[in-house]
């Protein structure tokens, strides 16, 4: 690769390549950072070549399943990202001074959670502030969020990464339901116990199927748990088919309370074993967590605060 002239090389023609190649950095894609940037793959690659051309040597290294910067291109992302970031702070701040808040924001939520309350909730947002447009993406999977290019995650989870902030929405339960017909065909199990003579509906994950259960209202250093390996015709790995199969009357379910409240509400679930704690299964706590930032942009500002006074109640 030639060379470049230093004397004919304008430091200035070549922000927006920099500012692609710190993207490519935090996304590890050229198709990711193509969306974050509002431009083609081409031409967030024509950039990059631009800059490899201006800097006489190669930035980035290409294969068909990963992005890869050169010691050169690292060097000069960790001599710059910093500055872009703060522009970009900086320009949101002088934004968001005057007129309504605007711009896009991604959000990650699981897809039980998401569907039930992050979903429901937004439209009345979009009343409140309709030049704020949301990507809401559902998944179960943890994304790392600034690599995905995400704004906000919700997270049901009992300890939130400390390397994120996280404001805390609402608390959250475990519950042990049954339908009234399936408990007056098969009688309500009195102790965990019980569960190995019943039809279960576990939640699918790795292993077999356990569920561990303290006693409520025992205050002690460490409770016992009671360990109890469970089976029955249906395992799934959404809250909300397990929710129905419980309705279905086909056995017990151990479900989040945002999945079973409705159904607990009308009656059409009971909860089962109340005396006793599911513990180590889901979160007790509903966050909104989002990447560490000096300067929070208001439309990320406003969005929390909208969906910390809607799940302020939270699901009883």
């Amino acid at each position: 690769m030639d060379k470049p002239n230093p004397s004919e090389l304008r430091h200035d023609v070549l922000w927006g390549q920099l500012h692609a190649l710190t993207v490519i950095a935090q996304l590890g894609s050229f198709t990711k950072a193509a969306q974050r940037l509002g431009l083609s793959k081409a031409a967030v690659s024509q950039r990059i070549s631009e800059l490899e051309r201006a800097m006489g040597q190669s930035l980035v290294s290409r294969t068909t399943r990963s992005v890869r910067l050169s010691e050169a291109g690292q060097h000069l992302v960790d001599e710059t990202e910093a500055s872009f970031a703060h522009i970009t702070r900086a320009l949101s701040a002088a934004r968001d001074a005057v007129g309504q808040a605007r711009g896009l924001l991604r959000v990650t939520a699981p897809v039980a959670l998401g569907r039930q309350h992050v979903a429901p909730c937004l439209s009345a947002f979009f009343k409140l502030y309709p030049q704020i447009r949301i990507e809401l993406d559902l998944s179960d999977r943890l994304v790392p969020l600034a690599q995905e290019g995400f704004d906000l995650a919700i997270r049901h989870c009992s300890a939130p990464p400390d390397s994120h902030i996280a404001v805390k929405l609402c608390s959250s339960r475990a519950l042990l339901v049954a339908s009234p017909a399936y408990l007056q065909a098969h009688g309500a199990p009195l102790h965990p116990q019980d569960l190995a003579e019943h039809a279960c509906l576990p939640y699918l994950r790795p292993g077999p199927a356990l569920w561990l259960f303290e006693q409520a209202g025992v205050r002690e250093a460490e409770p016992q748990r009671l360990r109890i390996p469970v089976q029955g015709p249906l395992r799934a790995s959404n809250s909300e088919i397990l929710r129905d199969a419980a309705l279905d009357d086909l056995g017990l379910a151990l479900l989040p309370d945002f999945s079973a409240a409705p159904a607990l509400r009308s009656g059409a679930l009971l909860e089962v074993l109340p005396h006793w704690r599911p513990v180590g299964f889901f979160g007790d706590a509903i966050y909104a967590v989002y990447p560490w930032s000096n300067q929070v942009p208001r439309p990320l500002k406003l969005l929390i605060e909208h969906l910390r006074k809607s799940f302020a109640k939270g699901f009883a």
